[in-house]
């Protein structure tokens, strides 16, 4: 399914190493057409860090999407009951986020954004970054890739010697992902290593 003109929502949250690659995909999508609403987690505009600093973060995502952030869970609500996103990915998903999602609580703009589109019965995306992936999260990541609407970007050990339970998703797969859970499917293989020139 072509993503020119469809209405994507993407909802960034603190796994702040990934930044840089999710801004470039949020580029791509604005070529292909896309109309891209960005969102973000508290952690993700008060934050600074060795990355950048918070407010660069938020001037760029509305410089790249020509819209200002979604910076409340006031103002996220509204995806549920006016119904505009044709699909919704976080991008990067924290454990933190991952865990809160999979437990049914709302207390950031990003998870009620989630939980305000899945209501709508449309696809949410998970772009899953965490340190604890093949740990604690594990089960979190289960339960997520069990529930209805809910479809993965293919991830993989990102440093498996370092970081045994590191998990990253691949950036180069975020939007063929997207395509396919508008269409109801997931895409694969799920499960990919990551290896040299990806």
């Amino acid at each position: 399914m072509e993503l020119e003109g469809k209405k994507i929502g993407i909802a960034l949250t603190g796994s702040f190493c990934t930044f840089e690659k999710v801004f470039q995909e949020l580029e791509k999508l604005v070529e292909k057409g896309a109309e891209v609403y960005p969102i973000v987690s508290d952690s993700t505009q008060t934050i600074d860090n060795r990355f950048g600093k918070a407010e660069q973060f938020l001037k760029r995502a509305e410089a790249i999407t020509n819209r200002p952030p979604i910076r409340s869970i006031v103002q996220a609500e509204p995806i549920g009951p006016k119904g505009y996103l044709d699909v919704l990915a976080i991008l990067p998903c924290t454990g933190n986020t991952a865990a809160k999602l999979a437990g049914g609580i709302t207390d950031t703009p990003v998870l009620m954004a989630a939980k305000a589109h899945l209501r709508n019965n449309k696809p949410l995306v998970i772009f899953i970054s965490t340190n604890d992936g093949l740990g604690m999260n594990m089960k979190n990541i289960g339960l997520l890739l069990n529930t209805k609407n809910i479809y993965f970007v293919p991830f993989g050990q990102d440093d498996p010697k370092k970081k045994p339970n590191s998990l990253v998703a691949h950036c180069d797969r975020l939007l063929p992902a997207l395509e396919l859970a508008l269409e109801g499917k997931q895409l694969q293989p799920l499960l990919e290593s990551h290896t040299e020139g990806r």
